[in-house]
């Protein structure tokens, strides 16, 4: 049996409350998430059964009930459309809980269920229902529907547009009837619930590495003190002396046995120089300092009522470590706000100008343009209805023939989408005459995508407006002129094809299709309009970074349209590889187009991101964009938002074939950087080109990109993206990187970045959902980085080092006082000091210092992204820097020993009556010399005061002598043993006590003062010289140690050196002063800054 020299209770109680606060923190938000199960599980849902509605709870659903939605409501589980109030069975949801996408979304019931409008009617229903394997995908969705009627089995193809998702929310239409396929963890939402890969900060990384050294320290001075303890027995007189002679079990007992047991014994000793309740402590700072972020103001959006959110706060500090950042374009760099600008049309280019379309040039029959025609469609009431095939393909050769090609052109913008109106908005609006001027007032569309939206309300605006959908027809009033188109099929788009088209009846009979898509997935399947015209013009609209779509149409034969009416129906009826047949048909219908034009949008820049990424390139970090634009216009968005500049050398590394033609570009690549003279290069890759790089030449590949200050990567699919950045991150220099995007198709790679940045914007939230941090803007980014993270790195980083720090100043005097009671395992401390060291007398300083540490003003770090460059590469916990601290720590254990040694050793006496200090006195003396000395140490790292850190620096200290002086004083019952009695009362009445007190606390910090005055003088970084020159531009001087007046006084030598020792600033001297020229933002209502504002300055 091991005698240990503590009590479990002085051991265990530092664990039990790092293991119970921990436990706390964990368990409240398991209690958070069970509350909010038991709301989604409890909500009240009716079912049919027996004929009639049934209430029960949304977890009672099963397999094949019926279930009945209201309007508002939320689908319970994953639902299979039956019937809706409406004849034609439709409804509309809206999936911004699951997407984020606000657009209303059409989901129709196939017919024989569609007239089923009743309870009594569902309860005869007899169907089958064939359906997938649960899978997460929330865009697919493979089944079909028996229906037995009449003794007879019919078939209907279910897709995505006849499911109904959990999660999702019914709108615009009263009630909807719905049978369940999926419910509990097999719908689709549940399925996309997913535990992120655990990101560990290089802060955690550091801290392991550095106790595993701690780790190291202790077990070589338990070894170190058993070896000596035996080494000192060896003589006899020691081993066994007269006043404590040995038992005769304890002679006969093993000698390894009993080496083991002392050897654990010193273990148990010097345990506490692992500072256990590092953990909780970090664990604290981190998730009290991540609301810093949400109260932060600057980093709030009025215009959507947005706040930035933190999903993961374990990453604070590593947003002040970030050397890449991979971030896309649309919706991150842009606004995701499309407006329509110019279009092609027949080979002939317009633009819009004060909502008129003008032409750009001389249209075939005027050498002056059509202008009176394009200005204005109004004059054309009598317009008449498309004309037949051959009349398209015809040149036209008069002013009508022009008419009937952009009436073309617009009516396929008209109709080629899946843009929709809400019904109670629409009212009306098909009855007489249409005005121009009331479309933007009277129509609002819904698209999932803003393109289709800009497109649609641009044809509004020319005279083709379209009213809606009215079950299977498609309306749209061209000059006041209602037509009705009946739609046939549509073709949804799809990454691969990038394209989507739709099959309507004319009213004139006629079946035609209408694409729209890429150029370079639609011009290839033209053979008829003006091809070459429209490419020149394309790439002129991208070389302006305006987003491009064509146009195309082809008009089918009774007989073709019969073909190609059943392919479509084999292959969506198909269970089994049913995506590779419907891609073979959609081929098989795409194709011998006659191209009618194309479109271009603009996606205007966000706000100030041209500063953002100039001030990232100056706090060197490397940006790269990637994105599935095409190249152009990815360039010239890459050129107006400073990512790349116009003196940049631009290497372009795009339509690479072959492993071998790629790999001989790379390498041109490369002897052209170091050849050339330019100090900065810029790198264009495509997506092709990029999978034969990362094929092969990974090296060659990362080589040419290290050596670019700007990359822009284009016709990036979402899996690329991601590969790019493991790319970056597995290189040998191993840099953090951090990812920012808007959209689902930039989740994977905001999941494999070490901090992904999700853009609260238009393309839904599924970005933001899975991202560590959310924010509402791209120049966002440069606060949350310079300030925040620069702030949480060096807060941290000291957190880290100054808990080391302590607890070497804590063990140390234990180890050396065995060297004075011949390794006999007393202890020098009492207990209750042991045990309250780390949990009450030290703690509260460095938390709150921790999480309001203000180093140098906020308002300076944004204004000098040049000193993010100081934090970089984890520096402020570099092995040099945690020797300086572990040495600091042991020099001040030799002081507070060695001087206490000194001052009560030898039989002095230094009390007034004569009486000797004893062994618990010594203790205590050392003990207290140590806590005052250590928290004087977190007083001298702090820059940034307020009432907090006085009330718990200088509060700590006094509750220490408070309580000692209880504790000491008292004889309390329930203590076995009472070491402490009158020990510290007795301390305390001794002046030279008092003296030796100050004299060794003096002496500790006077070793760090100096260094730190050496260090600012001859050794300044770039961080302390900002701290002097900060009070120049932002620090009002009231003979703050701060800033000194240019009038020498009395204490201005005393205030210049104490400045440059600690660089600090009060708040009650401080009041920031914004210019209106300033970059970023004209004032700083950070909540971090915990001071007045005041608008005067120094």
């Amino acid at each position: 049996m091991i005698d240990t020299p503590t009590s479990p209770i002085t051991s265990g109680l530092p664990l039990f409350f790092v293991i119970t606060v921990t436990a706390i923190k964990q368990g409240y938000e398991d209690w958070l998430r069970h509350n909010s199960d038991n709301e989604v599980n409890g909500a009240p849902v009716y079912v049919v059964r027996s004929g009639g509605l049934v209430k029960t709870r949304s977890k009672n659903i099963r397999v094949g009930d019926i279930v009945r939605v209201a309007k508002d409501e939320i689908f319970p589980a994953d639902l299979v459309l039956l019937s809706s109030d409406r004849l034609d069975g439709s409804c509309h949801v809206t999936t911004a809980s699951l997407d984020g996408e606000t657009n209303l979304k059409t989901h129709v019931a196939v017919p024989e269920t569609a007239v089923l409008q009743t309870v009594a009617n569902l309860d005869t229903l007899i169907a089958v229902i064939e359906c997938q394997q649960p899978e997460a995908d929330l865009y697919r969705f493979m089944g079909r529907m028996k229906i037995t009627q009449q003794m007879e089995e019919i078939v209907r193809p279910l897709g995505p547009e006849s499911l109904l998702l959990r999660g999702a929310r019914l709108k615009n239409t009263k009630e909807i009837f719905g049978v369940a396929v999926y419910t509990g963890m097999e719908t689709k939402m549940a399925l996309n619930y997913k535990s992120k890969s655990q990101k560990r900060s290089a802060v955690e990384k550091s801290m392991n590495t550095f106790l595993i050294i701690y780790l190291i320290i202790l077990i070589s001075e338990a070894i170190i003190s058993t070896i000596l303890k035996y080494t000192w027995q060896a003589e006899e007189k020691w081993d066994e002396p007269w006043y404590n002679q040995k038992t005769e079990h304890q002679r006969n007992s093993s000698k390894i046995l009993k080496f083991i047991s002392d050897f654990l014994a010193f273990l148990v000793l010097y345990n506490f120089i692992i500072p256990i309740s590092l953990y909780v402590t970090v664990e604290m700072q981190k998730f009290l300092g991540s609301f810093f972020i949400g109260w932060d103001l600057d980093l709030y959006h009025e215009e959507s009522d947005q706040k930035a959110q933190v999903n993961t706060s374990d990453l604070n500090e590593e947003l002040g470590q970030v050397e890449y950042v991979f971030t896309d374009k649309t919706g991150t760099l842009t606004e995701n706000e499309m407006q329509f600008r110019e279009c092609s049309i027949n080979g002939i280019k317009y633009q819009e100008i004060n909502g008129r379309l003008v032409s750009e040039g001389p249209t075939p029959d005027s050498s002056e343009g059509n202008l009176s025609y394009l200005s204005s469609l109004s004059h054309l009431n009598n317009l008449s209805h498309l004309a037949t095939s051959s009349s398209f393909r015809t040149s036209p050769e008069n002013e009508t023939e022009l008419i009937k090609e952009h009436d073309l052109f617009f009516k396929a913008v008209s109709l080629c989408h899946t843009v929709q109106i809400s019904s109670v908005q629409t009212d009306g609006i098909g009855d007489g005459p249409w005005q121009t001027n009331l479309a933007p007032s009277q129509l609002e569309y819904y698209a999932s995508s803003p393109d289709e939206k800009a497109l649609v309300e641009a044809a509004a605006r020319f005279g083709i407006v379209f009213i809606g959908n009215s079950g299977e027809t498609m309306e749209v009033k061209t000059l006041g002129k209602l037509e009705r188109y009946k739609l046939l099929h549509i073709l949804e788009f799809d990454s691969d094809r990038r394209r989507m088209s739709v099959i309507v009846q004319a009213p004139s009979g006629e079946k035609l299709l209408f694409v729209k898509g890429a150029e370079s997935s639609v011009l290839p399947e033209c053979i008829g309009g003006e091809i070459e015209k429209t490419r020149i013009h394309v790439d002129e609209f991208a070389l302006k970074g305006l987003r491009t779509l064509c146009m195309a149409y082809r008009e089918f034969t009774p007989k073709e349209y019969e073909e190609i009416d059943r392919r479509l129906f084999e292959a969506r009826t198909a269970l089994q590889q049913r995506e590779e047949k419907l891609a073979d048909v959609f081929q098989f219908i795409e194709k011998d187009l006659v191209l009618v034009g194309a479109t271009a949008v603009e996606d205007k820049l966000q706000d100030k991101v041209r500063e953002t990424i100039e001030a990232l390139r100056m706090a060197g970090i490397k940006v790269w964009v990637l994105t599935g634009d095409k190249h152009e216009t990815a360039v010239s968005v890459s050129l107006s938002c400073g990512h790349f500049h116009r003196t940049m050398n631009i290497l372009e590394l795009i339509n690479q074939t072959s492993d071998s033609e790629c790999a001989e570009k790379l390498r041109q690549l490369a002897r052209r950087i170091t050849e050339d003279h330019v100090i900065q290069h810029g790198l264009v890759v495509d997506g092709t080109s990029l999978s034969l790089a990362l094929r092969e030449h990974e090296k060659l590949f990362m080589e040419v990109c290290k050596n670019c200050s700007a990359v822009m990567c284009c016709r990036m699919a979402p899996l690329q993206k991601a590969k790019v950045i493991r790319l970056i991150k597995i290189s040998p220099e191993k840099p953090i990187t951090l990812a920012v995007g808007d959209g689902a198709n930039d989740v994977s790679m905001i999941q494999e970045a070490h901090v992904g940045i999700g853009i609260m914007g238009k393309e839904g939230r599924q970005a933001a959902r899975n991202s560590d941090y959310a924010i509402a803007r791209f120049k966002f980014l440069s606060k949350l980085l310079f300030v925040h993270g620069h702030f949480y790195y060096i807060r941290i980083a000291t957190l880290v080092q100054y808990f080391f720090y302590k607890n070497v100043c804590f063990i140390t005097p234990q180890f050396l006082y065995q060297f004075y009671c011949l390794f006999s395992q007393q202890t020098l401390y009492d207990s209750v000091y042991l045990t309250l060291y780390n949990i009450c007398f030290t703690s509260l300083p460095i938390l709150i210092y921790s999480l309001l540490e203000q180093h140098i003003d906020p308002h300076v770090l944004q204004n000098k992204p040049t000193l993010y460059r100081d934090i970089s590469k984890n520096r402020q916990l570099s092995m040099k820097t945690f020797l300086y601290w572990t040495i600091l720590g042991f020099s001040h254990a030799f002081i507070f020993f060695f001087g206490s040694y000194f001052l009560i050793g030898k039989d002095t006496s230094l009390l007034g009556n004569g009486q000797m200090f004893g062994n618990w006195t010594f203790g205590t003396l050392v003990f207290t010399v140590m806590l005052i000395t250590v928290t004087v140490k977190m007083a001298l790292e702090t820059h940034f005061w307020t009432w907090i850190n006085h009330l718990v620096t200088w509060g700590s200290i006094l509750f220490y002598f408070v309580f000692s002086l209880f504790y000491g004083g008292i004889l309390w019952p329930f203590l076995s043993s009472q070491n402490m009695y009158f020990v510290f009362i007795q301390l305390l009445s001794s002046g030279s006590a008092w003296f030796a007190i100050i004299l060794m606390v003096v002496t500790c910090l006077f070793l760090d003062i100096v260094k730190k005055v050496f260090d600012r003088q001859f050794h300044p970084t770039n961080i302390e010289k900002a701290q002097l020159t900060e009070t120049n531009s932002s620090i009002k001087c009231l003979d703050s140690m701060c800033c000194f007046s240019e009038g020498e006084t009395a204490c201005a030598s005393v205030g210049r050196m104490l400045e440059r020792v600690i660089g600090r600033c009060s708040p009650s001297h401080v009041s920031r002063s914004w210019s209106a020229s300033d970059p970023f933002y004209t004032n700083d209502r950070s909540i971090l800054t915990l001071s007045t504002m005041d608008s005067s300055t120094c």
